[in-house]
């Protein structure tokens, strides 16, 4: 009978993290910063119907990259986490900061248990506040590391550098236009050194929290047509289009 071979567990912990971020980096980032009305979160995605990008309660949302399905299945967990203490206590008991410890408890179980592998994916929690200064932002890692995020932030394959583009040139006081110009800047930016590329509307998958909006719920897509506009023009007013501006994705409203 041959003797197994014997793995210290600083070393199992270190591969199980190298085979998580491994898994994280080949997917495409996603930025979320605030601007002066909101949140905004932008993902170069141009699938129409897997989001990255998903409402979670009334003033949350969140964001993801790496494995899809299980990243999906974070989210329904999410949804139903809300929908539960909302049910118990209060809707105004639900908040960012009490499903990113869920979140926390649940990838760092995971990623501790040796039964199974670690979750290939990150995810960006955030609540818009009643003004900009209780606006929320947290930042999940694969092993259920959480941070608290003040500004902007990317997630996913090129994230430090991309990170790094948005934090020299955020400013809290920023119009919608503004912001997504910025984040679609940074997303463009080549991690390897090459030229920077430019991605159109169709490549984009975008949604807001509004603080503005006067309904309960905050959260909206911005859609293929707005995208042109606010891309394209220096006018915040292209934002809330009687068209289009208040208009989600069936199902979202």
């Amino acid at each position: 009978m041959s003797t197994p071979f014997y793995v210290s567990p600083q070393q199992a912990m270190a591969d199980r993290a190298e085979y998580a971020r491994k898994g994280i980096a080949r997917g495409r980032s996603v930025v979320v910063l605030t601007y002066a009305d909101g949140i905004l979160f932008v993902a170069e995605n141009p699938s129409r119907a897997l989001h990255k990008i998903s409402e979670i309660y009334d003033r949350i949302a969140y964001a993801a990259v790496g494995k899809y399905n299980e990243f999906e299945n974070l989210r329904i967990a999410g949804v139903r986490y809300a929908d539960l203490r909302g049910y118990q206590f209060d809707r105004a008991d639900v908040t960012a900061r009490g499903l990113a410890n869920v979140y926390a408890q649940a990838l760092g179980n995971i990623f501790s248990s040796g039964a199974e592998k670690p979750y290939e994916v990150e995810l960006l929690v955030a609540e818009v506040g009643a003004e900009p200064e209780g606006d929320q932002i947290y930042r999940l890692t694969h092993d259920g590391s959480v941070v608290d995020v003040q500004g902007a932030v990317a997630i996913g394959g090129n994230a430090e550098q991309i990170t790094g583009y948005l934090t020299r040139r955020h400013e809290h006081t920023m119009s919608t236009s503004e912001a997504l110009r910025l984040a679609v800047a940074a997303l463009g930016q080549d991690g390897n050194g090459g030229a920077e590329r430019t991605l159109t509307p169709e490549q984009l998958e975008v949604a807001v929290l509004d603080r503005t909006r006067p309904q309960q719920r905050k959260f909206r897509r911005l859609l293929q047509a707005q995208l042109t506009r606010l891309l394209a023009t220096e006018g915040e007013g292209a934002a809330e289009s009687p068209a289009e501006g208040g208009k989600a994705d069936p199902g979202e409203e």
